[in-house]
């Protein structure tokens, strides 16, 4: 008999960000309960362990830190993960090496936040003896023999320390497998850290990996630990390789060959200990050709290649995925829809999924949203699923009729439509609904001229 699951604990000081994270873990159906202070989760804990705490570091009266010393002086063995401001880094360094499990820099990514729960809850099953087989890590959902074989490689790699670059498409869920491999390591009691190197400015990407000294640089008030400092011990996921700068690749070769490095404007080497995983969408072969990537460190990163397969090659796992993403977004969209009729999945099968699975998430949510009954149907799929004067073939890998950004904006404002129709105009009901801060959906609004 399956074991109910003990709630995630939320503690911070900012109600705002408090709810927002509560409201965020229970739409992936686990359970929460928040408090504004250490002591009032002390209270709560004398009677009930959570299945993990997710702590803000800077907390009025006893800190972040502080609390979690008092924890591991008790022998309480808590997953916890860190919310940090950029000034409490320092401070983050010394919780990771304490023993927490992960750590977010707000604003921090919803997706990644949510994963680390997952892995945090499902670890803490295993500790009490109530695993249900998480530990392959989250959401690895298909049993098509492409994703069969890469499981097998991933079970293969992950307990070594070798160095792995996952290829594969934008969406066919690369993180997923990084954060897999390190659960199934001997660093998964370590942090994972996640960066991704194209969505931070080429001038900065040094200091974010490496860290910096005090005065380095205009800007730089005080030092910064980089993340390879903070993933020591454990795992770092460098995600989009292929956008790192010229002068930053000889560096992380470096650290590669040497697991040593200086911060930015420092003298000091600092040595590390960290299992790096990297990933692209990018012809790294190809980036070589054209002189825009190392050639050593091509090879450096190559050490364990793990290809994932786009999801029109796994067409047998759509209807799992179909199932998973229902069972997931349905309770907080329509918890009335348990299912997918057979015309609506004909639809699905037959398309090209250019954006792959991240692409068939955004189509589910759109079609719980507009679904009526107890089930999706053709009517509730988006416009360019349901065309029907063209035959099922013809959706099947449009090339160039579609753009996946086009399409996945045209979601976006639908769904932000929807919710804003329901919270009859009101601006932070409307932001509670989609998960959003208030001053994204501000963004979003005047984006998509929604008045």
């Amino acid at each position: 008999m399956s074991q109910i699951r003990p709630p995630v604990y939320v503690v911070d000081d900012d109600l705002s960000m408090r709810e927002s994270v509560a409201s965020l873990i229970r739409s992936a159906g686990l359970a929460v309960e928040t408090f504004a202070s250490a002591p009032e989760f002390l209270a709560r804990s004398r009677t009930e362990l959570p299945g993990c705490l997710v702590l803000d570091v800077k907390l009025p009266g006893l800190s972040g830190l502080d609390l979690q010393q008092e924890l591991a002086r008790s022998n309480v063995h808590i997953p916890i993960i860190f919310l940090t401001g950029c000034g409490d880094i320092p401070m983050s360094v010394r919780a990771i090496k304490s023993g927490a499990l992960d750590f977010f820099t707000k604003p921090f990514d919803d997706e990644a936040l949510l994963a680390a729960v997952r892995q945090a809850v499902a670890r803490r099953g295993r500790v009490a003896g109530k695993s249900d087989g998480a530990g392959e890590g989250p959401d690895l959902v298909g049993r098509s023999p492409a994703l069969t074989a890469v499981r097998s490689r991933v079970a293969r790699v992950a307990p070594t320390d070798s160095t792995v670059l996952i290829l594969g498409e934008t969406g066919t869920g690369k993180e997923l497998i990084a954060r897999s491999i390190h659960a199934q390591s001997r660093r998964s009691s370590r942090p994972l850290v996640t960066v991704n190197c194209g969505a931070i400015q080429p001038s900065l990407i040094a200091s974010e990996l490496f860290g910096h000294e005090r005065g380095s640089f205009t800007g730089a008030l005080q030092q910064r630990i980089g993340r390879f400092e903070l993933a020591d011990g454990g795992t770092i996921f460098l995600d989009e390789i292929g956008e790192l700068p010229a002068e930053t690749q000889v560096a992380l070769l470096r650290v590669l060959q040497e697991r040593e490095f200086e911060r930015v404007g420092g003298e000091a080497t600092v040595k590390v200990d960290v299992r790096v995983v990297a990933a692209t969408n990018k012809d790294l072969g190809a980036e070589v050709s054209a002189g825009r990537f190392r050639e050593d460190l091509y090879y450096r990163l190559k050490i364990v290649p793990l290809t994932l397969p786009p999801l029109r090659d796994r067409r047998d796992d759509l209807p799992l995925l179909i199932d998973h993403f229902i069972r997931k977004l349905a309770p907080r969209t329509n918890p009335r829809i348990g299912a997918i009729d057979d015309e609506a999945l004909g639809r699905l099968m037959a398309y090209g999924w250019p954006g792959n699975v991240r692409e068939l998430e955004n189509v589910i949510e759109q079609s719980l949203v507009f679904a009526e009954g107890d089930r999706i149907t053709l009517a509730a799929l988006p416009a360019f699923l349901k065309d029907e004067g063209a035959p099922a073939d013809a959706l099947a890998v449009p090339k160039g009729e579609i753009s996946l950004p086009d399409v996945l904006e045209d979601l976006e404002r639908q769904l932000i439509l929807k919710a804003y129709k329901k919270a009859n105009g009101v601006k932070t009901e409307t932001a509670r609904l989609l998960g959003l801060k208030t001053s994204a959906l501000y963004y979003k609004l005047e984006k998509y001229g929604i008045t």
